[in-house]
């Protein structure tokens, strides 16, 4: 859900009305970058990033925003209407085909990286039937992705093209190219900088199998072998994109601005119920501790919390503190490595499906995280119309996801608390969308629905990720590979 700038509601994937009256059903995304290519198509690039005409105003690094200018020169051709900076909500038919198909063929991108990464995997001597051999499976993992095919084709973004480009990186350290991989990683974090979020975990793999070059026998890093010229080097070119990427901005003095756009701190760290992390879970036990605590006398005149509005809005917690934007500044870099955004799981589930291949624990991590995370995306796709759809492509995913990844480690991958909590998944999807429309509630407490997906979401996704993180730090006779 949105609040426009008249201060109505209006859902992702409300149809946007263009000039010639007609309705086309598409999410909001279509707004905030058709915005993006009038204001790099139109405006000098000094005011790239103060211009506010719209809400959607430019927050991305600016190398997406020289990549939405490329995009202007071809949607020119389309309909220039879409590049005037003042024509919010334009939604013409030629307007929506260019942007479902930029999205379509900077998926090129994407393609290319599955097929570096399939490449890369290692293969068990002797024949196989193709379909179950491990770069067949991980092909199809990738490319037919639930995630990315309801977020990039039916809501709108460029996620293929962006985690293309991460797992293109991944492919080339996969196959010792580490300069290039580092290289492509700096380039997708000055096209988008939520992926700040694995950079630690970036650096730290980059110094251990490249800027040191031996071992101690027992497999630890010799701190001697620290190479300054590969680190010299590595550095250089983290530095050369990222000067590339801001240099002109910081040349005409707009750094502080850009930052601005890029953190914008003030907003604080939680907005909505339905994203699948731990605020979710923070947001819920201060509505319950409230709920309670007013019932039972022990707390009076609190401030109204807003969440249950399921708003992208600031707001204040009732009982425990509010996360304030000093306090969203030092999570972040805190727990740099936890997913804020619904549809930033796609940041985890698309590597780890290339673990998944490799290793029968990665996996059964991967099917949690996959179906949990993929469930999590719902919410996207929200009217009755597309309930047929996004059901019928997440139980095709998930069914060969299973199907495959059983066949070829030979056996079963989660145990039964697992399982009891996916099979949770149908439960909840029953209550939220059959149940509760029925009960008196939905009218007064329309949100509590997302809540319960989010807060349900929260538990499956957490789970994951701690599965995953003692998988890395339990002693192994042989180190993980990443």
């Amino acid at each position: 859900m949105e609040v426009n700038s008249n201060g109505s509601i209006e859902p992702c994937g409300t149809p946007l009305t263009h000039s010639s009256g007609s309705n086309w059903v598409h999410s909001t995304d279509f707004e905030v970058h058709r915005n993006w290519l009038a204001i790099t198509h139109s405006l000098p690039v000094s005011k790239w990033y103060h211009e506010s005409t719209s809400e959607w105003t430019l927050d991305y690094p600016p190398l997406f925003a020289w990549f939405e200018y490329g995009l202007s020169h071809v949607a020119q051709h389309f309909d220039k209407k879409m590049l005037v900076v003042q024509n919010l909500g334009y939604a013409s038919p030629a307007t929506v085909l260019f942007q479902r198909l930029s999205v379509i063929a900077t998926d090129v991108v994407f393609i290319y990286a599955v097929r570096e990464c399939c490449r890369s995997v290692r293969e068990e001597k002797g024949s196989k039937d193709l379909l179950v051999r491990p770069y067949f499976i991980l092909a199809a993992l990738l490319l037919w992705n639930y995630g990315l095919l309801i977020v990039d084709h039916i809501h709108f973004q460029y996620n293929g093209f962006l985690c293309g480009i991460l797992l293109l990186s991944v492919a080339r350290h996969l196959q010792g190219r580490h300069l290039e991989g580092a290289f492509l990683f700096a380039v997708l974090l000055n096209l988008k900088h939520i992926y700040l979020y694995i950079a630690p975990a970036y650096g730290i793999f980059l110094l251990r199998s490249y800027c040191f070059t031996k071992d101690n026998t027992d497999g630890s890093v010799r701190w001697s072998s620290l190479s300054l010229v590969r680190l010299i080097a590595l550095g250089s070119i983290v530095i050369s994109v990222c000067a590339l990427s801001f240099g002109p901005f910081i040349a005409m003095g707009q750094l502080p601005q850009v930052l601005s756009r890029l953190f914008p701190f003030k907003r604080g760290l939680c907005h909505a119920y339905w994203a699948p992390n731990i605020w979710a879970l923070y947001n819920v036990v201060d509505k319950a501790l409230s709920v309670l605590g007013l019932r039972l006398k022990l707390l009076a005149n609190l401030p109204k919390a807003s969440m249950t509005g399921g708003l992208v809005q600031e707001f204040q917690h009732s009982v425990l503190p509010s996360v304030s934007p000093s306090a969203t500044l030092i999570c972040t870099l805190v727990s740099i490595l936890k997913i804020l955004f619904p549809k930033a799981i796609l940041m985890a589930i698309l590597p780890l499906s290339v673990l998944a291949v490799e290793s029968r624990e990665d996996a059964g991590i991967f099917l949690m995280l996959a179906t949990t995370g993929h469930y999590s995306l719902f919410p996207l796709l929200f009217t009755a119309t597309e309930m047929p759809t996004k059901v019928l492509l997440i139980l095709l995913f998930t069914l060969y996801s299973f199907t495959s990844l059983k066949k070829l480690f030979r056996g079963f991958l989660l145990n039964t608390l697992e399982v009891t909590y996916l099979l949770g998944l149908i439960a909840v999807e029953i209550i939220c969308e059959v149940v509760y429309p029925l009960l008196p509630w939905k009218q007064t407490l329309p949100f509590v629905t997302l809540l319960a997906k989010s807060v349900y979401c929260s538990l499956g996704v957490s789970y994951s990720f701690i599965r995953l993180y003692l998988s890395i730090l339990r002693p192994t006779d042989k180190p993980k590979e990443l």
